[in-house]
């Protein structure tokens, strides 16, 4: 992968840079909030070198996989380091609250993973180390590098203070000297021995590790520092606006907004502790089974706040982590199982890389590489994560860092009060890994068989030329969708004459209501679209004149369509004919290479699959 090259694609294809209102990454995607989704060219985005694959909701989601840091690099080279001054304030595109919401949260919570994800790991470490007798948990060394780790999760409201402003596009130096006021130690120990502020008493509340209080500080200070910059003369508002800002905003915090966000976390940690107590081993089996949907979709980003408020309220996760550990580690032993299975030597490396990727934890390219393509993969991915997550939830595991579970943070599961629930984590991972690879190794049935067919082939149909003129690969053709094989298998022809005719006896299926294209089912089944000169679906059916219609049956070198080549020429149009076999997975398609031979053996074989 030419990175640079990348990255102008990816920018070039979701709309310019005048298109993305906002730009961020997870371990595996480019995650953009864009002015106007409609303007993302999906198809050719996911065929540029580097992308796994695309996805749109509330975001649109670019996933790279292991490289994602390297290309968000050169696209902000390609932004110039600097996203549009509006920062979509003015999107063009309305969205839901429920769209807007998700999008909010996601850019808050998303950036905060890797820190607290690296002192969570640092910690877990540092109990491994005490727990076998490596480190000594008294000694000073070990409580500085536990402090260290901690810091992350101590300064978190600090953390989403910058998010949050950065998000809302308000000064983030200000909103994190008013959240920072939160928690200074002096203003603790007032809290602790009993504060008021102009009569009203406040609120006893440790506001360190807290994240909605934070956020709910922020959002109010934006008010505040919109309001008093319109309202503010221009020749103090350098610091006036701070100032005014910082006096509103703090007070109504202590007063309201903490207090009322700290309930939220509590809420937050009652609700899944009460969903744990009732359901227990089959809340956290049925969220392991769903969740490669919610990957797929973006949808366990959701989570997030959960995990996170859950980590800053009890200093553990019950339900979230522990279930994907047993799906990251399905997804891997599934990919394995493939990578044993199949005979395509492309799915073969991408099933082996995938499955490395998916045991350390990033899973997005065993999904987006083998297991959304492939329904078997996805049914025994999805039952064997349901068993490990079952497994995990019935001894009951915790995990104390957030960060994608896997081989090399499996010491996030380590309980200096239970040394049991490592020894259950790593039975959850054997049994993920286990139950996966047997089901897929029985489940998975390759697509890609051992090309066999001749020309000779009984049961093979050799089709002609649909039109006069010279025959080229289908990668020659100037059309990224046909080029690349996404529709289907074929060839192209540069049509000296401008009569299309059946290569093939068969049943006509669909005749495009501007004439341009028409498909055709042959005789062994196989289906085919016929596709007349590039976009001139925008001639609206001017220069084609048909001579069949759907449901016809038609005779080899029978006419179909009659068009008008030099019109089409003189209107700028590529006038090539695209032939391709839309249902290829039933089939062995194989181009016939001898150009000597074509005419008389005809251009292309099909050949049904075994």
């Amino acid at each position: 992968m030419n990175v640079k090259e990348t990255a102008t694609a990816i920018v070039e294809l979701i709309g310019g840079k005048e298109n993305i209102a906002h730009l961020e990454h997870c371990s595996t995607r480019l995650r953009f909030t864009l002015k106007d989704n409609s303007l993302v060219q999906k198809d050719a985005l996911e065929k540029v070198d580097g992308v796994i694959g695309v996805r749109q909701n509330v975001q649109c989601q670019v996933i790279i996989g292991n490289d994602v840091v390297e290309v968000y690099d050169e696209v902000m080279n390609v932004l110039g380091h600097e996203l549009t001054a509006d920062g979509g304030s003015e999107a063009k595109q309305k969205q839901s609250w429920g769209a807007v919401l998700l999008d909010f949260i996601i850019s808050i919570f998303q950036p905060l993973i890797p820190a607290v994800a690296g002192g969570g790991v640092l910690k877990s470490l540092l109990l491994l180390a005490s727990v076998t007798g490596l480190m000594d948990n008294t000694s000073q060394t070990y409580q500085i590098l536990n402090l260290i780790g901690g810091a992350p999760l101590y300064f978190l409201p600090i953390l989403v203070a910058i998010t949050t402003a950065n998000k809302l596009k308000v000064n983030q130096l200000v909103a994190v000297s008013a959240v920072g006021a939160l928690i200074l130690p002096e203003l603790t120990t007032l809290l602790t021995d009993g504060a008021a502020f102009m009569g009203f008493g406040l609120q006893n509340i440790a506001y360190a590790s807290q994240v909605f209080p934070a956020i709910l500080t922020v959002l109010f200070y934006a008010q505040i520092e919109k309001l008093f910059t319109r309202i503010s003369p221009k020749p103090i508002r350098i610091f006036f606006v701070p100032m005014m800002s910082l006096v509103i905003t703090v007070p109504v915090a202590l007063l309201i907004l903490g207090p009322l966000g700290f309930e939220v976390g509590t809420i937050f940690s009652a609700a899944i502790i009460w969903l744990y107590a009732h359901l227990g081993w089959v809340a956290t089996g049925i969220l392991a089974a769903v969740l490669p949907l919610m990957v797929v979709t973006g949808m366990h980003k959701a989570m997030i706040p959960y995990a996170v408020s859950s980590m800053s309220e009890m200093g553990a996760e019950l339900l979230y982590l522990p279930a994907s550990l047993a799906h990251n580690i399905a997804e891997a032993g599934a990919c394995f199982a493939v990578s044993v299975r199949t005979k395509d030597q492309k799915l073969r490396s991408t099933a082996v890389s995938a499955g490395i990727s998916a045991l350390f934890g990033i899973t997005e390219p065993a999904l987006y590489g083998v297991t959304i393509l492939h329904k078997r993969v996805l049914y025994g991915v999805m039952a064997s994560s349901l068993v490990g997550g079952a497994v995990a939830g019935l001894f009951a595991i915790k995990a104390f860092a957030l960060v994608g579970p896997g081989l090399a943070s499996i010491t996030m599961f380590v309980d200096e009060a239970n040394p049991m629930n490592l020894v259950w984590a790593l039975v959850t991972l054997g049994i993920s890994f286990a139950v996966s690879f047997v089901l897929v190794l029985f489940l998975f049935k390759d697509k890609v068989v051992e090309n066999k067919t001749t020309v000779a082939d009984p049961k093979a149909e050799v089709l002609s030329k649909p039109v006069e003129g010279q025959v080229v690969a289908l990668s020659e053709v100037n059309d990224e969708v046909f080029s690349s094989g996404m529709i289907g298998e074929g060839f192209g022809t540069i049509p000296t004459s401008g009569e299309l005719i059946a290569p093939e006896d068969g049943e006509i299926t669909m005749l495009f209501e501007t004439n341009h294209a028409i498909g055709l089912k042959t005789r062994n089944g196989a289906e085919l679209l016929f596709h007349i000169g590039l976009d001139t679906v925008q001639l609206e059916g001017k220069h084609f004149t048909p001579y069949v219609k759907a449901g016809d049956q038609v005779k080899q070198g029978q006419p179909l369509i009659q068009f008008d080549l030099d019109a089409i020429k003189a209107a700028g149009f590529d006038p090539i004919v695209i032939c391709v076999v839309t249902n290829q997975e039933n089939f062995t398609v194989k181009p016939i290479e001898s150009s000597d031979e074509r005419n008389d053996q005809g251009v292309l074989s099909i050949a049904p699959l075994v």
